[in-house]
């Protein structure tokens, strides 16, 4: 078992390779989720009517 984590020598690159690609991956998925609920609270804000307090007036034609 401590051949493996030995890596033949190469250990420290080996392991900080593995240590930055999952840094990495986990600050993509990070980010793409915050963008995702700021575009969901984007799209809601937009598309909830506007609270003037008055009521529209309806009109009948004759």
């Amino acid at each position: 078992m401590s051949e493996f984590l030995q890596m033949g020598g190469y250990a420290a690159y080996v392991w900080s390779a593995y240590g930055i690609t999952l840094i990495v991956l986990v600050v993509n998925i990070w980010a793409a989720f915050r963008s995702h609920t700021g575009a969901l609270v984007r799209i809601h804000h937009e598309n909830r009517p506007e609270r003037s307090g008055r009521q529209p007036t309806v009109r009948q034609i004759t």
